[in-house]
């Protein structure tokens, strides 16, 4: 009932308008940043320098600021204690580059301060990339031997409880990217990294870069509600 001439509609109707919505996030983010790499602040810091003034002022000093190449490959790295910044970043003086920057510093203020969302993301990391292994091949497992009744359902209604795990995560994700921009902005208004202006910029890159975010979670909602729609009534089908 859910295909027609070929056509998989619960993909066309739940799954495809989220990932669409997320292409035009990565592309949207991609874009805003290049815009506002060409508006450079007037104090003339680079990324490097706002991640490291942002430490600072949180007492955080057991953090190294390192370059890594790519396009807008910046993160922290808990483990090792490391922000790594990309080329577009670090060296950078624009407000986008400032904005990323400072976000990065503000999720390792978020460990120092031991941040509950941060650390219950850390925390279903693992389960969550097990998860993901080992949904589809539970449910497939469970459609093959679905002349086993029981052990069928079980085993597809594992895979899909495995595949949420990823929803999981993204909801965990969202509250932690949202805070650790929150409190990139609010340090660089207090510090005056930038100005009223300069902070226009820096705050368009942090709202287009959480959009990916929620537009990530979407996905992984959408694509849960396709596996309940596709095999979650099969007991009561059959």
């Amino acid at each position: 009932m859910y295909y027609y001439y070929g056509f998989d509609w619960t993909y066309v109707v739940l799954v495809l308008p989220c990932i669409l919505l997320s292409l035009w996030a990565s592309a949207n983010v991609n874009s805003t940043f290049k815009r506002y790499s060409g508006q450079y602040s007037r104090r003339g810091l680079t990324g490097a320098q706002a991640a490291e003034r942002v430490l600072r002022a949180n007492g955080v000093t057991n953090v190294r600021i390192e370059r890594v190449s790519g396009n807008l490959t910046d993160h922290f790295d808990p483990k090792s204690s490391v922000i790594r910044l990309s080329d577009n970043v670090y060296g950078n003086t624009s407000t986008a580059a400032i904005g990323v920057a400072c976000h990065e510093a503000g999720h390792a203020v978020q460990y120092a301060q031991d941040y509950a969302p941060i650390r219950i993301r850390s925390a279903v990391i693992p389960a969550t990339n097990l998860g993901s292994k080992l949904a589809m091949p539970l449910i497939l497992l469970g459609l093959l031997i679905g002349f086993m009744g029981d052990l069928s359902y079980f085993l597809i209604y594992l895979g899909i409880g495995c595949f949420g795990l990823s929803l999981v995560f993204q909801l965990v994700t969202l509250p932690v990217e949202f805070d650790a921009s929150r409190r990139a902005m609010a340090a660089i208004a207090q510090s005056e990294l930038l100005t009223e202006e300069e902070q226009r910029g820096a705050r368009k890159t942090l709202t287009a870069a959480a959009l990916t975010y929620v537009a990530a979670t979407a996905v992984a909602l959408s694509q849960l509600l396709r596996l309940l729609v596709l095999f979650g009534g099969r007991r009561k089908n059959d």
